[in-house]
């Protein structure tokens, strides 16, 4: 019957619930912020977008585009080396499934610390785990993207043909293409930055809601109030 009854008791307390509701309540609701209203084109992304196009327009004009390949070599670089890390952090997020007695105490030792059973422990860490698997898809699928990008520019026409109706459809299409890849690696980041308000659920659920707000408020600011955006969007 006691065996019975601790298999009837909820996994998580209420507040550990309306947490991890405020968490993912708060991500989405900041991705659709971003990516679909009308007040995520002032953000920092949005510009860069309009920069992506006007990059395929000028590269349409130069009549020599190994800058243009160097540079799509580089983003791909980038999504590279942050795929990478994600399995890093997937590696050590599951290796601590094998420490959790150590874990636990050291985390019960802390003052502000709720403890935490073995079971529990183990659920926060394959939800870190899933957090980093998604950011991992999400690199690599920009990485691949962005190697289409460089298969159209080897595909854009001379620059004889730029005033072309063909020319120009091209461009547009690469364009777009080179926004979905970077919409694609900062929905990784996104998730990388969400990753560490998700740590402070391992020590409370204030915690987790406090840190979550502190990541969105960081990312609002970069994207809408922060000196890289003046520079890109000036006076």
């Amino acid at each position: 019957m006691r065996q019975a009854g601790n298999l009837l008791m909820p996994l998580f307390s209420t507040l550990d619930l309306v947490a991890l509701a405020c968490f993912v309540g708060a991500w989405i609701s900041y991705a659709i912020a971003l990516e679909w209203s009308g007040y995520g084109k002032r953000g920092l992304n949005a510009q860069m977008n309009r920069y992506r196009y006007i990059w395929m327009e000028r590269m349409l004009a130069r009549e020599a585009r190994l800058i243009d390949t160097q540079i799509v070599a580089a983003l791909q670089n980038g999504n590279a080396f942050f795929a990478s890390t994600s399995l890093i952090a997937i590696g050590g997020t599951l290796t601590l499934l094998h420490s959790t007695d150590e874990v636990l105490a050291v985390i019960g030792a802390l003052p502000f610390g709720i403890r935490n059973t073995a079971v529990q422990w183990e659920a926060k860490t394959m939800g870190l785990a899933i957090i980093f698997v998604y950011a991992f898809f999400k690199f690599a699928w920009s990485y691949r993207l962005f190697n289409y990008v460089a298969i159209l520019l080897g595909a854009t026409p001379p620059v004889e043909q730029q005033d072309t109706a063909a020319a120009k459809a091209h461009i547009a299409r690469v364009g777009r293409l080179c926004e979905i890849a970077g919409r694609h690696f900062n929905r990784g980041q996104r998730a990388f930055f969400f990753a560490l308000g998700y740590l402070g659920w391992f020590i409370s659920p204030w915690l987790l809601i406090a840190a979550t707000a502190a990541v969105v408020v960081v990312m609002w600011r970069r994207q809408f109030a922060s000196d890289s955006r003046h520079a890109v969007v000036g006076d």
